[in-house]
């Protein structure tokens, strides 16, 4: 299976990737088919230079069966090479587990509680103030 995916160069703390098309079985940065593009993490998000792709071998590619991996399909969306795709922005495997959203929504709990008791002496007060007024009128 073919797949368009990137293998990472440049120096230490400085990444630098070509988008490749290469068997999916070969390593992350072994043997490719064809560079069709490169990835600069380092530019600005609106630098022109940041992702260059060459439209015309993409296309061919992906005609041919090639499957795009998650961060080259959204590059293609962004290019309008590619379809729609729907991703979610953390993977299953990193959610909180099931005591972690157990503690989490006991403590989202309190919080509202505390914050309906913390507005609830302002509502008390207000009708004392209206009344503490109306004499002095």
């Amino acid at each position: 299976m073919l797949t368009l995916r990137m293998t990472r160069h440049g120096a230490k703390k400085r990444p630098y990737y070509h988008i490749v098309v290469a068997d999916a079985r070969s390593p992350r940065d072994g043997r490719f088919i064809e560079k069709v593009g490169t990835y600069n993490p380092m530019l600005p998000k609106d630098d022109a230079k940041r992702v260059t792709l060459v439209a015309e071998r993409i296309t061919h590619w992906l005609k041919n069966g090639a499957q795009p991996s998650d961060r080259v399909a959204r590059f293609l969306e962004a290019a309008k090479l590619g379809p729609k795709v729907t991703w979610r922005e953390s993977p299953k495997r990193s959610a909180p587990k099931a005591k972690a959203q157990e503690r989490i929504k006991a403590n989202e709990e309190a919080a509202k509680a505390a914050a309906e008791a913390a507005a609830a002496p302002k509502e008390a007060l207000a009708p004392e103030a209206a009344a503490e007024e109306a004499p002095a009128a």
